[in-house]
């Protein structure tokens, strides 16, 4: 698995999309995408979860923070599964990251950020890479195993 963070609007897509190419099923949160758990449903040895912090925040609607960390862990380890499977498979997950800067005030904002923070240590611990991206370049700041692109 290769993460990929770092601030809105700072060029992850593109930068997926420069090295990885478009060859792939991209399942994106900001475009209303539902995150499917349906591994048979992904035909192509590509998958790309983009806006992983949208769909967080749509666990802590719903669930406390251990809750939304155990959900979200099961659903990153199927899809671990699925990318093992097969030698030529890849997961690319993209998160923006918003857990810098001021906490918020609002309970269910802190409880967000929270829940994204952890969720983000769980996938760098679990990724064979995982990269930074601000303004439109990369720092490679975990990298294991081949973990080539």
């Amino acid at each position: 698995m290769h993460f990929i963070t770092g601030g809105a609007f700072n060029g992850k897509r593109a930068w997926v999309k420069e090295n990885y190419g478009l060859s792939g099923t991209w399942l994106s949160a900001y475009q209303d995408h539902h995150l499917t758990t349906d591994r048979n449903q992904i035909q192509s040895n590509l998958l790309v979860l983009e806006g992983i912090e949208v769909w967080l925040k749509d666990l802590t609607k719903s669930y406390d923070s251990y809750r939304c960390r155990e959900i979200w862990n099961s659903i990153m380890n199927d899809w671990l599964i699925w990318e093992k499977t097969e030698s030529n498979r890849k997961l690319v997950v993209i998160g923006t990251d918003i857990t810098k800067g001021i906490v918020p005030l609002e309970k269910e904002n802190r409880l967000w950020r929270d829940v994204t923070g952890w969720a983000y240590q769980d996938l760098t611990a679990k990724a064979d890479k995982v990269d930074i991206i601000w303004y439109g370049l990369n720092q490679t700041i975990k990298k294991t195993g081949d973990g080539k692109l």
